[in-house]
């Protein structure tokens, strides 16, 4: 693994900003919250709290803000932070813009100098979930939390790094890649698609590593691709997801 994913990711995401600049408008417009590559309703996931009135929320890699809109229009008070200057500035444009409260801050999730046990509820979609260390960005999460407080993270399931060919086409259904050891995946030399630094682990190190960390899981899910979806949105088929999921959500509580 690279000992330097941080500028590297703060690089890849400054250089990529502008192109997800319409994806946060969108998300900003909804009335609802959708989640993930295949834009599950909130109504089916249950993400987040229905009611999070009185909530302090942080999102860990909040990029253009939506989600953190989202939390504001729940009650909560809500603090987004990311590496991207870039992205950075798309989520004060867009939360300016519909008039939503939120702290917005730059800086790395693995360490984002905030004081301890400020937090009731910490999510991340693709933020820190998938570009930050577990082995460092869950600690500080945890450091943040209140004691009984929430974590809530969407990113990629282990199968979508298992399956893709090394020159980064799509997904297939066979595996490409070792399964023991899983963590970092260095995609900044990929000549069809360079990107940055991505991190997952087995199932059995997540649950070793929220153990450890002292959280306990209150509950797991495997997302497909629905039955109506097309194409093949980041190199994920979608007749391939739908029979394996793409995406995994965690839920912890903090008990230690």
């Amino acid at each position: 693994m690279p000992d330097n994913h941080v500028p590297t990711n703060r690089d890849h995401w400054n250089a990529d900003a502008a192109n997800w600049v319409a994806a946060g408008r969108k998300a900003w417009a909804a009335g609802t919250p959708y989640w993930g590559i295949w834009e599950w309703p909130e109504h089916d996931l249950q993400l987040l709290p229905a009611d999070m009135t009185g909530l302090d929320a942080i999102e860990l890699g909040c990029g253009t803000g939506y989600v953190s809109g989202w939390m504001a229009r729940r009650g909560a008070r809500v603090t987004g932070i990311d590496i991207s200057t870039g992205q950075l500035a798309t989520a004060r444009q867009l939360a300016a813009q519909h008039d939503t409260p939120i702290t917005l801050l730059e800086g790395n999730a693995e360490a984002t100098g905030l004081p301890d046990a400020g937090f009731d509820f910490a999510f991340s979609e693709y933020g820190a979930a998938i570009w930050c260390d577990p082995h460092v960005w869950l600690p500080e999460a945890h450091r943040l939390l209140r004691p009984g407080g929430t974590l809530v993270f969407l990113g990629h399931h282990p199968f979508i790094y298992l399956t893709t060919p090394y020159d980064t086409q799509d997904c297939e259904r066979v595996l490409h890649r070792p399964y023991k050891g899983l963590h970092a995946e260095d995609w900044t030399k990929d000549a069809v698609d360079p990107g940055g630094v991505e991190f997952n682990l087995t199932f059995a190190d997540w649950m070793t590593l929220f153990a450890r960390t002292g959280f306990a899981v209150t509950r797991y899910q495997e997302l497909y691709a629905p039955e109506t979806a097309t194409g093949a949105p980041f190199g994920i088929p979608a007749d391939w997801a739908r029979d394996y999921p793409s995406e995994q959500v965690w839920h912890l509580r903090k008990t230690g």
